[in-house]
């Protein structure tokens, strides 16, 4: 067991453990913290120079007035060694998978090979400039139209568009190409269905698309009460979003009934690709009965994410969707040269500028390509072992009688943890818990998410992570929990060796600080 009694804290050496008393413990600041607020800006000294000008050695010529500078510009000055020791120190503060593990929940964090940046940044490919003819691109072209081909063949839907930029951008693009394909044929409708498990951008999308949102309840297994279905599904409802497994890593074995009930009503069933992960390779969402599919390309098919980009969310669909799909296409002409296709007049157009996020293409066609069909299927089985390998663990810890599984069943590639008892018992909330982890050096898993499972805790551990890594991660659960049992203010103050401690997250939200006045 590891306390804070006789081990110093874990990323920062530099505190003594038993500093951290509790009733000292919200004050204790490290080096990092002291120092998290100052820019380069506040480090700028007047007359400090990390660079200057050779003497000029060609005739001197006045700007004309209008181009000139009403006032210097308040650039930071200081010296070279600072400026590098400044950036350097702000990268190792970031805390990513190339750090440690990152059992975020939902959004498949999993390692993502070296060899795939190389490959993207060839000339070739990270030089390309999108306005580039297509008769001069042949070989992006090529990689794209390959990509297409085997995104639906994993999909089990036979057309592809790569231009939706992330997979909320994809959902948009199912909502808009479901309204297209009611409207072509005089069907207008006004409701989108979301299973209460369902991601938040989900809801959001749908209310962006200009439709009402109507929920549909969980069953006692967690998949969809096809009760509440059935009567919700009326000739109103254009289309159900689902995801399969859902947000509570359990696999919805009542697909086939489902899809049922919504064609059944002239809907379209929509299958949120941020899952994917637990089967690539398995099984097929177009096998399913799901009439278009997004993917994270940046979760499932690896591409370093998080901060907003950058991502992509292609989309595949069924032949009756296929006049819809975003416009221009990309094709292979009769001659094997590839091109992009305008002509498309019942397309819902475009979704952005030119084809999407390029290298994010390159990096999945890698990943794709080194896998092959046996590897993709292999990283699903890995992906869905580590995560019932981890269940068990932690139940042989004993770390599930504080944190129940909600859904007691074998799990897909992630599940879901109450901290309702642990709550009661000790006084933690899981936010505790996992800022608690950070001093273990874990990146904490998905809290308060599915928002129907109190206390929720969210873990994915992917299939890239070691047994080593899973049994630590475990242990530390442990640990904190032990810590609790004896002390839970420790864990109610931390994290303690971040460059900062808790932060005003609803303030954060409302009042962000984006930029620093000159």
């Amino acid at each position: 067991m590891t306390t804070v009694t006789d081990n110093k804290l874990h990323g920062d050496p530099g505190i003594e453990a038993h500093e951290l008393h509790p009733q000292r413990s919200s004050v204790i600041e490290t080096e990092q913290q002291r120092d998290r607020a100052k820019t380069i800006y506040e480090k700028s000294k007047p007359g400090r120079r990390a660079f200057v000008a050779p003497e000029l050695d060609v005739p001197k010529h006045e700007l004309p007035a209008q181009f000139r500078r009403a006032e210097t510009p308040k650039l930071p000055e200081i010296a070279e060694p600072e400026i590098v020791r400044h950036y350097n120190r702000l990268s190792k503060r970031n805390f990513d998978l190339d750090s440690g593990f990152y059992p975020l929940g939902s959004c498949t964090m999993k390692h993502n090979p070296k060899l795939h940046e190389r490959v993207a940044a060839l000339p070739g490919n990270a030089r390309l400039h999108p306005l580039t003819n297509p008769k001069r691109a042949q070989g992006a072209l090529e990689l794209m139209y390959e990509l297409q081909g085997a995104l639906g063949e994993v999909a089990g839907l036979p057309h592809v568009s790569l231009q939706p930029s992330a997979g909320s951008h994809g959902e948009l693009a199912g909502v808009l190409l479901t309204r297209a394909y009611h409207e072509d044929r005089g069907d207008h409708r006004t409701k989108i269905l979301t299973p209460d498990t369902a991601h938040g951008t989900n809801p959001a999308t749908v209310t962006m698309g200009g439709y009402e949102v109507v929920k549909v309840g969980t069953n006692a297994d967690g998949g969809v009460d096809i009760d509440d279905l059935r009567a919700k599904a009326d000739d109103q409802v254009a289309c159900l979003m689902l995801t399969n497994p859902n947000t509570l890593g359990v696999f919805d074995s009542n697909i086939e009934e489902i899809a049922k009930i919504v064609h059944g009503v002239g809907a379209t069933l929509y299958y949120d690709g941020a899952n994917l992960n637990a089967v690539m390779g398995k099984t097929r969402p177009g096998d399913m009965g799901f009439d278009i599919v997004h993917f994270n390309l940046h979760k499932t098919f690896t591409q370093p994410h998080g901060g907003g980009g950058p991502g992509a969310g292609p989309i595949a669909v069924s032949d009756r969707m296929e006049p819809y799909i975003t416009k221009p296409h990309v094709v292979k002409r009769e001659d094997g040269t590839f091109d992009l296709d305008y002509d498309r007049p019942k397309s819902i157009g475009r979704l952005r500028g030119f084809q999407g996020n390029y290298g994010v293409f390159v990096r999945s066609y890698a990943y794709i390509l080194s896998l092959g069909s046996d590897g993709l299927q292999e990283a699903s089985e890995l992906a869905v072992l580590n995560a019932n390998y981890l269940l068990a663990k932690l139940r042989e810890l004993g770390v599930t009688d504080l944190l129940p599984p909600a859904f007691d069943r074998i799990c897909m590639h992630e599940f879901v943890l109450s901290g309702a008892p642990m709550k009661k018992e000790l006084g933690l909330r899981t936010l505790d818990l996992a800022k608690r982890l950070l001093d273990h050096n874990f990146h904490p898993p998905t809290v308060y998410f599915p928002l129907l499972v109190d206390e929720a805790l969210l873990i994915e551990p992917t299939e890239t992570e070691t047994k080593e890594t899973l049994d630590a991660f475990a242990e530390a659960m442990a640990d904190i929990l032990r810590e609790g049992a004896e002390d839970p203010e420790i864990a109610r103050n931390a994290p303690y060796g971040t460059p900062v401690r808790r932060l005003d997250e609803a303030g954060a939200a409302k009042r962000p600080v984006i930029r620093q006045p000159l």
